[in-house]
């Protein structure tokens, strides 16, 4: 996505842009001054609407962006960049963050790659005590708020080895009883990606698509692999490679934890973030068997599933059929 804005371009009197620092799920973000207070960067996060859009649609998705603008602006954790400022300009709307430096997770993860070596499980462990610091938060808004893109480029560590999760792009506010309109364009990063999220309906989205992405992105930060896409895994479940063959260092109750949360049906995921993180820790049990197959290597099996699950499973396999059909035609 190329620059709308050029360095030394102005908005609202107050931003002055530096220069583009990253591109998000809807659009580009730029490292700007805020004249107002001097000394103070911040980023502007671009979000772009889709030009096809009738005018009354246009009309409705620029009214969504304000009223979730508004209650990000209200949110107050460490470990979430805060929203200081929203506006519009022109076609665009622009929502105005703390500026967070440091590295993110995905170019820590690159030089320990370059370096062949792996994270260490004890250092991931510390970033997702602070990861689930802001999910569990988030989730627990009224009413509850969804990043639904949570990925390694996505989380940054401050110098001082403060974790923030940035980019509320594709966030979703679960407002009881709402159609939700598709103001932002895009599900999210394939790699960690769950399956009811594709195909741009919200209704099947909610807290644990967060889980089933915080499970990816550990999954890549403690093996240096990309997990198997969602969809991939859904046509061959053979697909994800056992985090513990890649990296034959991490604890078993690590594996069964992130192999928990990444699975495919949000119903076999952990019930909240804190179920999570327990398993992640080692304080409970995932309720996840491996067991080695005729080749050799181990995959995830549940236990036996009742009349009620099955027929579940079968429901949402159908849906999800139809659902990669539409996707990959």
């Amino acid at each position: 996505m190329s620059p709308s804005l050029s360095s030394g371009e102005i908005l609202r009197e107050r931003y002055v842009v530096r220069e583009q620092i990253g591109q998000g799920g809807t659009g580009n973000i730029y490292l700007a001054d805020d004249v107002r207070l001097q000394g103070r960067l911040c980023a502007l996060k671009e979000v772009e609407h889709n030009q096809a859009l009738p005018p009354e649609v246009f009309a409705q998705a620029r009214e969504q962006f304000f009223r979730e603008a508004s209650v990000l602006a209200r949110l107050d954790h460490p470990n979430l960049p805060k929203v200081s400022d929203f506006f519009s300009e022109g076609p665009r709307d622009y929502l105005v963050m703390d500026y967070v430096p440091g590295k993110d997770l995905r170019q820590m993860m690159q030089d320990a790659r370059r370096n062949n070596t792996f994270l260490s499980e004890a250092e991931v462990l510390r970033w997702a005590k602070q990861i689930a610091d802001a999910l569990d938060y988030l989730h627990h808004q009224d009413p509850p708020i969804v990043h639904r893109d949570i990925k390694p480029s996505n989380i940054k560590i401050t110098p001082s080895g403060l974790v923030k999760l940035v980019d509320f792009g594709l966030v979703k506010i679960m407002a009881p009883g709402e159609v939700t309109i598709t103001v932002i364009q895009g599900q999210g990063t394939a790699l960690y990606t769950p399956l009811e999220q594709y195909g741009g309906d919200d209704t099947h989205t909610d807290a644990k698509a967060d889980i089933f992405s915080f499970g990816a992105t550990l999954y890549h930060l403690l093996t240096n692999e990309p997990p198997a896409e969602a969809r991939k895994r859904f046509l061959n479940s053979r697909s994800l490679t056992p985090p513990i063959d890649i990296n034959p260092r991490l604890s078993r109750h690590v594996e069964k934890a992130v192999l928990w949360a990444m699975s495919l049906h949000p119903d076999d995921r952990p019930a909240d973030v804190n179920a999570f993180r327990e398993a992640l820790f080692g304080y409970v049990d995932a309720p996840i068997q491996l067991q080695v197959d005729r080749y050799g290597f181990e995959v995830p099996r549940f236990s036996a599933f009742s009349v009620e699950q099955i027929a579940g499973y079968v429901a949402f396999g159908l849906f999800l059929m139809g659902l990669i059909a539409t996707v990959i035609r």
